[in-house]
């Protein structure tokens, strides 16, 4: 099996690394494919792939991080071929899935590890799903980078690897 997390990481924060970590705990892995997505094509992005690429190292040191130049999922998983890929998302992600390029070509591809909060149960989930439970953690990106860019803190919000990055970077400032 292999667990892939894929996203903009713009940048990433608690709630991404949580959900990873529980996922590696609920199935047993050492490590995750994180991708970082070059150019998403469904969502504009503020910080640069390179960037985001550095941001997402910082945020997930035990893994393994890379750029993917596929902007859907489907045609990552018809590129990489990845064994027995199980896509980690979180229990907001998987409603969205009937949106997606091909959901039905993603769901005969991978499986999904779906992470909910604990007494939230998702509804309407397609087969191939398995759930597991996380810590809830009410933060987003947008959030951050309007913290950054205002000048107040991000402690808490993003590992101290990340803060340091965006720090170094430059990145979010306005």
């Amino acid at each position: 099996m292999t667990l892939v997390f894929g996203g903009m990481f713009d940048p990433p924060h608690v709630g991404h690394v949580r959900l990873v970590e529980g996922a590696k705990r609920h199935f047993g892995a050492e490590r995750a494919l994180v991708l970082v997505v070059a150019d998403p094509g469904h969502r504009e992005v503020v910080g640069s792939a390179a960037d985001r690429l550095a941001l997402a190292r910082a945020a997930f040191p035990g893994d393994d991080v890379e750029l993917d130049e596929h902007p859907r999922t489907i045609d990552m998983l018809r590129a990489r071929r990845l064994q027995d890929p199980m896509l980690v998302m979180g229990a907001d992600e998987v409603a969205d899935l009937p949106t997606w390029k091909e959901p039905e070509g993603v769901l005969e591809l991978a499986r999904l590890a779906v992470g909910e909060r604990p007494g939230h149960a998702v509804n309407d989930a397609p087969g191939g799903v398995t759930f597991f439970e996380i810590e809830p953690t009410p933060v987003s990106s947008t959030e951050i980078r309007r913290r950054v860019a205002g000048g107040e803190p991000i402690d808490g919000l993003v590992p101290p690897a990340v803060a340091a990055e965006i720090e170094r970077l430059g990145l979010y400032r306005g």
